[in-house]
């Protein structure tokens, strides 16, 4: 089953939302509810190549992050490192190609190093870009770029941002009933579509794509014009 394609998004950003009240619901540790998001990052990816999506930004860790529970980080950077060992064969094969957005400072060596070495091993791939977006948050990102920014337009601006061949999404989706941006991607998403899901990351499905991308294409985006 492949539907949406012709006219729709090529450029898909996710917010995804509702890992911890997900396995919070169902009485299991939040680790539990981090690993079936990756599991839903990964069939949903899977899911945006076959829609004919091009990119798709994922908000994998914030830098608000950091201040969760020391165990829960601890977890959640261990689960990184691992899922980035055991996945990026299988992505690299299938055409993915892998991005890493945000600041590298406080992340641990061994971290970026297989940041870095996915980024390596895919960079020729063209069927789908996955840029996730870890240790991210949209105010850094513009501030960082601002301290290296020396004059000149919006464009200038852009490709001093983390990732300047990343388009700006088309569609942003935000998972779990939460109503706000929470500081990601502030300056890409300046005309991006939003469809909110009341449904938990973990069990955001491919149906809940498909249903995003057919609202997106009903949509008539004006960029500020009537």
């Amino acid at each position: 089953m492949s539907e949406p394609a012709p006219g729709g998004a090529r450029y898909v950003a996710i917010i995804t939302d509702g890992n911890g009240r997900w396995a919070q619901q169902r009485g299991l540790p939040v680790l539990d509810g981090h690993r079936a998001g990756a599991d839903a990052v990964k069939a949903r990816l899977r899911d945006a190549a076959e829609f004919g999506i091009r990119e798709l930004t994922v908000y994998s860790f914030s830098t608000e992050n950091w201040s969760r529970p020391p165990a829960e980080v601890e977890g959640l950077m261990a689960m990184f490192a691992d899922r980035i060992d055991r996945e990026t064969p299988e992505l690299d094969d299938e055409g993915v190609r892998m991005r890493f957005i945000g600041r590298r400072t406080g992340v641990a060596p061994e971290l970026i190093e297989r940041m870095e070495w996915a980024e390596r091993v895919t960079q020729s791939n063209e069927r789908i870009t996955l840029f996730v977006a870890f240790n991210y948050g949209g105010r850094a990102e513009i501030v960082d770029a601002a301290r290296r920014f020396e004059g000149g337009d919006d464009g200038d601006f852009a490709a001093l941002l983390y990732a300047p061949e990343m388009n700006d999404p088309d569609l942003l989706i935000r998972t779990s009933g939460e109503r706000r941006l929470s500081n990601f991607l502030l300056w890409q998403c300046a005309y991006s579509e939003w469809v909110l899901s009341d449904a938990m990351w973990p069990d955001f499905s491919r149906e809940d794509l498909a249903a995003a991308l057919e609202e997106f294409q009903a949509r008539r985006r004006r960029f500020g014009a009537r």
